[in-house]
């Protein structure tokens, strides 16, 4: 791509660190963008863990407050 001179102006991919780092070597002015799909995906995952970090420390009375409020912190 570097040699063809490709006017690319933004490359979409998922957030995984070799796809980062070869569209960075080889594209360095080329926007980057993260697809929905995975920065979804993260969220949720942090989302969860930071959940069911809450729920250990919590006493009976917080459990009980806490439980179902997944769909509310989407």
């Amino acid at each position: 791509l570097k040699h063809s001179r490709a006017k690319i102006e933004a490359v979409a991919t998922d957030m995984g660190l070799a796809y980062i780092k070869a569209v960075r070597e080889n594209l360095p002015k080329a926007t980057l963008v993260f697809d929905h799909f995975h920065i979804i995906k993260l969220y949720n995952e942090k989302l969860a863990d930071l959940r069911r970090t809450i729920a250990r420390e919590a006493n009976a009375l917080e459990k009980k407050v806490f439980k179902g409020t997944r769909w509310l912190l989407l």
